[in-house]
């Protein structure tokens, strides 16, 4: 099981690393092994949440994930977007940004580091969203049940995550865009850029979570329709299979994914600039990371982890949260990566040793004779 999920991603890591050996030599090698670590760090929590709409996908669409969604994310997010993004800012062509990339390193990390504001807000908008409608959603099983019960009233308001990312995105553009962070450590007025890019965010999450959940309630309807086929099946003893994505709904749900792991991958790749200035070694680097994060994101889907240990994907959540605010803050200030990829494993550490308690609970309940009132108690978590 562990070879065959995993099997891609250690023949890219052979490939990767005697790559950046022949490219850059030892040194190469040593630079590509600490940025495929770092990305793997950065994006555990985008692998869980990843793993949550996977399952819900056929198997012809989870191996699209780590084929054609590979491809997507290593040349596309870590090879191609720093070389838009600096091409869009610098308003210059494709191909000088490539040039800048290859023959003048420094000149252009000045240029991916004046995008950054642009980027952050792009990214934490996107993010941000995510995290509203999670805990703004009413959901039988909730963790940190203090803070969820009353959150998921409020969500019974319309339109509330879109109102208070807005407010969330006018409050950065009032105070961290004002003095954006610059390369050579200047600060400017970046207000405008801020906004247009954050409100693209928005505009992103609302289009594309849109579609999926469109797809996915005629997905909802179709299994009603086999309700009763389901039914026969299990008075016959014969197991019944989950119902899971195809045709537009597994593709919009693709196309979600993606830029879910876009907007994931943007703190990995401007916290790689803090390592190396060299787009190829980058690429090489955040590539693996990458494979690693799809295979780990299958192998959850495949092991059944998100259901044995129910609130991980709320700590996922509860880290894209974190992440949202932290890009939003390095519009003004610097905070290293470790920072960052701390904050994430250390929330989803927490869910996952909650879902354990958890599930001693339940187990040592299954022994007792416990009232309808206290079993729910016990499941509802916190």
């Amino acid at each position: 099981m562990l070879l065959k999920t995993f099997g891609w991603s250690f023949a890219v890591t052979a490939l990767g690393l005697v790559a950046a050996v022949f490219y850059g030599g030892w040194t190469g090698f040593g630079i590509v092994a600490i940025l495929s670590i770092l990305e793997i760090s950065l994006s555990f929590d985008n692998a869980v949440v990843n793993a949550g709409i996977l399952k819900k996908m056929n198997a012809f669409w989870q191996k699209i994930f780590l084929t054609i969604g590979v491809l997507i994310a290593v040349f596309g997010m870590r090879l191609v977007f720093p070389v838009v993004i600096v091409a869009i800012s610098a308003k210059i062509g494709p191909i000088e940004a490539v040039r800048l990339a290859l023959d003048d390193k420094d000149k252009y990390q000045q240029l991916v580091t004046d995008a950054h504001p642009s980027i952050a807000a792009f990214g934490g908008m996107f993010l941000l969203m995510i995290f509203l409608d999670f805990i703004f959603e009413e959901r039988e099983i909730k963790w940190l049940g203090w803070l969820e019960r009353p959150l998921a009233k409020l969500g019974k308001v319309d339109m509330l995550s879109v109102c208070i990312a807005l407010i969330v995105l006018l409050v950065s553009a009032m105070t961290f865009a004002t003095n954006a962070h610059q390369h050579g450590g200047i600060h400017t007025d970046k207000t405008e850029t801020v906004l247009i890019a954050g409100v693209a965010g928005v505009i992103t999450y609302l289009i594309v979570a849109g579609l999926s959940g469109y797809f996915e309630n005629k997905l909802e309807e179709e299994e009603e329709r086999e309700h009763e086929a389901e039914e026969e099946a299990k008075k016959s003893g014969k197991k019944v299979p989950a119902v899971v994505m195809a045709g537009k709904a597994a593709f919009f749900m693709f196309l979600y994914l993606e830029v879910l792991d876009a907007s994931f991958s943007f703190d990995g790749v401007i916290g790689a600039f803090a390592i190396t200035n060299d787009i190829v070694l980058m690429a090489l680097g955040l590539g693996i990371g990458a494979m690693y994060v799809r295979s780990l994101t299958v192998y959850l889907v495949r092991q059944g982890t998100l259901d044995d240990y129910i609130y991980l994907e709320h700590g996922a959540h509860y880290a894209i949260g974190a992440l949202a605010v932290i890009l939003l803050v390095t519009i003004q200030y610097e905070i290293h990566e470790v920072i960052t990829g701390l904050v994430g494993v250390v929330l989803i550490a927490w869910s996952f040793f909650s879902s354990v308690q958890r599930n001693r609970r339940l187990a040592a309940a299954e022994g007792k004779d416990t009232g309808p009132n206290e079993q729910a108690e016990v499941s509802s978590g916190v």
